[in-house]
């Protein structure tokens, strides 16, 4: 049976060789609409809340992890590595999307431009994962924890060599006064995540889990 939106027009019903039908849209095409859009809105939604940062050192806590965990829920490896590409592609620009209202190319060739650029192991490696298993929370929450911890050492790596920081220091500045925060933002993500999925799957805007 084929799914219907109304008002759009859909090529042909290749099981039983009608032409073109008005009003209805095959899943792929709903979900190609969904995938697209919702890039677009979580692009649009890093832009807002990554300036949103709370300064407690060099490294701010930052909102763009937290908005990252959930694109994954929502948009998979590919899609989620996509939008948070848009956005730094944005911020490269010169827009101020980044933490601290900041952008351009010396922000991401800065001391904290490790971090944005090992953001994109989030992306990538929680994304299979939560597709692989099906959006298990279980395995899901853990590959976002061990993908951070990528981006952790990534980011702390070249903070180190950027300002010339002994290791240590750079842990106490840069890893350790964030791990509860990026917790309880995986967290919530999860929660949220799991929720919000259900809905899309439930209205066909997702394929089903299992």
């Amino acid at each position: 049976m084929v799914d219907k939106w109304p008002g759009v027009l859909y090529d042909r019903d290749e099981k039983n060789g009608r032409g073109p039908e008005k009003g209805v849209i095959t899943m792929k095409q709903k979900s190609t609409v969904y995938q697209l859009t919702t890039c677009a809105l979580m692009a649009a939604l890093m832009c807002i809340l990554g300036p949103m940062s709370i300064p407690i050192g060099p490294i701010p806590i930052s909102f763009t992890n937290l908005v990252l965990y959930l694109t994954v829920y929502l948009l998979g490896a590919r899609g989620a590595t996509v939008s948070y590409l848009v956005y730094m592609l944005l911020g490269a620009a010169g827009m101020p999307v980044f933490s601290g209202y900041t952008g351009g190319l010396a922000k991401l060739a800065g001391p904290t431009g490790g971090y944005l650029v090992g953001f994109l192991f989030i992306t990538l490696i929680s994304g299979v994962v939560l597709e692989r298993s099906n959006a298990h929370p279980v395995w899901t929450f853990l590959a976002m924890v061990v993908s951070t911890a990528i981006a952790y050492a990534l980011g702390t790596a070249w903070f180190m060599f950027q300002s010339q920081t002994p290791l240590w220091s750079a842990l106490t500045l840069c890893v350790f006064p964030f791990i509860p925060a990026d917790l309880a933002k995986m967290v919530v993500a999860t929660g949220l995540g799991k929720a919000v999925r259900a809905a899309l799957e439930k209205a066909q805007l997702l394929p089903q889990a299992g």
